[in-house]
């Protein structure tokens, strides 16, 4: 029996807090919303926690990033509020083998900006929309389960140009009725972790109700989560005497 994946779920938990709107649709939070449902998708595959931007070092030591296989985090509202320090830390556990799972709005996180080095700009229109997300690898394991397309009725919309570097697999492609595209699963490897971003999920709409979309999250909490002991990359240096690494 495998050890089961741990789960650590972040939300900046602003919304919540003063928008009625949201409190409407996520009485419990909108990270304890989607941990609920990790924990239903996965049962006793995964152990899930959570943390929020409120907390002391906004609830990610480096206990808690030690003892996290995968990290998911959404932020819309307060990214500048995240300390730097915080972002360094989730970066290095990242580089040694942390799942990371970047949702919506975390396009825009420090923690994705400094993982992509690009702007992760985009375009966007805050209407309620239709959004259709086209599998477009169905080969693989995020999408697995997954059905073409899947149909959000209610949603904002993003579209291209989406300035982050190329994917390492583009796994699906959103679609919006204003003839928009956007690339909307996106993955990555940084260091010795994998990271994927996943579009939907605007805190004016019920999303991460949505049945497959949490069964997309729990697909890429297994894509994600590391598959050997987790270590920094070493780095070596060849000097005259040979190679030595670097300490």
């Amino acid at each position: 029996m495998t050890d089961p994946i741990r789960v650590t779920v972040w939300g900046e938990n602003v919304h919540e807090g003063r928008d009625e709107t949201v409190r409407k649709l996520y009485p419990d939070t909108m990270h304890e919303t989607i941990a609920s449902a990790l924990r239903d998708k996965l049962g006793q595959d995964v152990v899930v926690r959570t943390a929020w931007l409120q907390q002391d070092e906004h609830g990610l030591t480096d206990e808690v990033l030690a003892e996290t296989d995968v990290l998911t985090w959404w932020g819309h509202a307060a990214h500048d509020q995240v300390d730097d320090a915080v972002v360094d830390r989730v970066q290095k556990h990242v580089l040694s083998g942390m799942g990371l799972i970047a949702l919506h709005s975390a396009h825009f996180s420090k923690i994705f900006i400094k993982l992509m080095g690009t702007t992760c700009s985009l375009d966007w229109r805050a209407e309620d929309d239709r959004e259709l997300i086209w599998t477009v690898a169905p080969g693989h394991p995020i999408a697995r389960g997954i059905p073409h397309p899947l149909i959000i009725d209610r949603e904002e919309m993003y579209g291209e140009l989406f300035d982050i570097p190329q994917p390492d697999e583009l796994v699906f492609i959103s679609s919006f009725t204003g003839g928009e595209v956007f690339r909307s699963g996106c993955t990555y490897r940084r260091g010795q972790g994998r990271v994927f971003y996943f579009r939907p999920g605007d805190q004016e709409f019920p999303t991460y109700h949505h049945s497959d979309v949490q069964q997309v999250i729990a697909n890429a909490v297994g894509w994600a989560a590391p598959t050997s002991p987790r270590q920094l990359p070493e780095v070596h240096h060849r000097g005259e005497s040979g190679w030595f690494q670097k300490g």
